[in-house]
């Protein structure tokens, strides 16, 4: 049987479809599940006083602010995702996205990049601690806090025993326990940009997947509009890519190369080969990389 749950977290809807035989077993896993979504809802929120993310935002820049085991991986994951995609992935862009309008009111449409950006957070593994050396540097992990919850979700489910399930949220990230009894894994389709509707069909088994796009929020800014996504070497939102899928064994780095495909708008060689891209980036068609990676198909 499947048991379906769903909750609303980090401004989405996080759903999971667990498989199994036993009802009340798989509900109590997956309420489990979903309270640890709504704990890094409430760890990760910038808008939340009480949220670690603020305390850091807050503190930083002043001293070394010391975080927990997990959220030091998560700093850590993407201290490697901005160095090897060279910036082009960001996760202290707070700035940039409060200035275009993305947390309230937009200010100027432009600010330094340089100045907002992860080349100005120092981190020390001896202490697991976080330091600030520009007062405009603001973490803001939007691009990736929905993988790093269904990574923790998931992998608490496993403990619990559970052998088949699907986890999403908000559609743009899944992460897929096993596969449907037949099938070589979980389907999942991604359509093409409109008006172009030519889709790509993912097959998850015990792997997770990222689709970005910056038309997913956008914001008026005189008569153009502008995504969500930023380019923090310009200071401006992306503008190369429309939209790129990333498949692979983290949520939370699928998350993060997703938005660095978009910002480059071609996959980096320093891209690691274990993930697979789908992308279309072109403008002209989709572009699967690695040659022949299976997780994908047209």
């Amino acid at each position: 049987m499947n048991i379906r749950l769903a909750t609303e977290a980090m401004g989405t809807r996080f759903e999971l479809v667990l498989h199994g035989e036993d009802e009340f077993f798989l509900r109590a896993a997956g309420e489990e599940a979903i309270q640890l979504i709504h704990e890094q809802h409430a760890r990760l929120s910038a808008f939340s006083e009480s949220s670690l993310v603020w305390r850091l935002n807050a503190l930083a820049a002043q001293r070394p602010v010391e975080v927990d085991r997990e959220v030091w991986e998560l700093l850590s994951l993407c201290a490697q995702v901005w160095q090897l995609s060279g910036g082009a992935f960001d996760p202290a862009i707070g700035s940039l996205m409060k200035r275009w309008g993305f947390r309230g009111q937009a200010s100027a449409g432009h600010v330094d990049a340089p100045h907002a950006g992860f080349a100005h957070v120092e981190l020390d593994a001896a202490r697991k601690s976080a330091r600030f050396h520009h007062p405009e540097v603001a973490l803001d992990f939007g691009a990736v806090a929905k993988g790093f919850a269904l990574d923790l979700a998931a992998a608490r489910l496993r403990e619990l025993g559970v052998s088949l399930a699907l986890l999403h949220g908000g559609t743009s990230t899944s992460v897929a326990i096993g596969s449907p009894f037949g099938q070589p894994g979980w389907r999942i389709r991604i359509p093409g940009p409109e008006p172009i509707d030519l889709p790509v069909t993912a097959c998850l088994s015990n792997l997770a997947l990222s689709v970005s796009s910056p038309s997913g929020r956008t914001v008026q800014v005189g008569a153009e509009t502008r995504g969500h996504i930023m380019d923090p070497g310009t200071g401006e939102p992306a503008a190369s890519g429309k939209i790129a899928a990333v498949a692979g064994g983290s949520g939370a780095a699928t998350d993060a190369w997703s938005t660095a495909l978009i910002v480059l708008g071609s996959r980096p060689a320093s891209m690691p080969t274990g993930l697979a891209s789908a992308c279309w980036l072109s403008g002209q068609s989709w572009i699967i990389e690695p040659p022949g990676a299976s997780v994908f198909v047209i």
